[in-house]
């Protein structure tokens, strides 16, 4: 993993801190989840976004990995949301996919803020739609090199030979990311 450190605006709610990642392989992107896991707390938000294929279930395994919680943790494109309940006394992690969800009534539907309190509440494709959930919150932006295939690599469907390096961005917003040291070399 190799990183760059950008210490951003620091009024509520804005950027606190910005760290860019390298994952060459789905293990290092599911080992990059398990070390983000360590930081996280019940109450937390992350925000994942990237396109198909960059590796934002595989992040998310890692995490479920990292926080102890009962698995398999798989893409839930077609429930819309999962609850991964820990098996280790931690807080449980809430995994959504709001790819097929289109407006903010939707998203409230699904009542998040309900066990956002005491969850680890994980929503990709959520850009645009959930910040309202929390002023604070752990944005994760994963890009793909262009041209890549969408085979899934990026989300845990291969074995890593010929799989592109991922990158990502982390982004603490909110006072709760304040004094967080993100992953990498930041």
């Amino acid at each position: 993993m190799a990183g760059a450190h950008r210490a951003a605006a620091t009024a509520p709610g804005e950027t606190l801190d910005e760290c860019t990642v390298l994952a060459a392989t789905p293990d290092a992107m599911r080992d990059l989840g398990r070390r983000v896991a360590r930081l996280l707390e019940p109450g937390d938000l992350l925000l994942l976004t990237g396109d198909l294929g960059a590796g934002k279930t595989t992040f998310t395994q890692g995490l479920g990995e990292g926080l102890g919680v009962r698995g398999p943790v798989t893409s839930p494109t077609f429930v819309i949301a999962r609850v991964h309940p820990s098996l280790v006394g931690g807080p449980p992690l809430v995994h959504v996919d709001a790819y097929r969800l289109g407006s903010i009534e939707e998203v409230d539907d699904l009542d998040l803020d309900a066990s956002l309190a005491e969850s680890v509440t994980v929503v990709e494709w959520g850009e645009g739609l959930v910040e309202e959930l929390s002023a604070d919150r752990l944005e994760v932006r994963l890009r793909r090199p262009r041209g890549d295939d969408e085979d899934g690599a990026g989300d845990g469907g291969d074995d890593g030979a010929g799989v592109q390096p991922r990158t990502l961005r982390l982004t603490g917003v909110g006072d709760r990311w304040k004094n967080v040291t993100l992953p990498g070399a930041c």
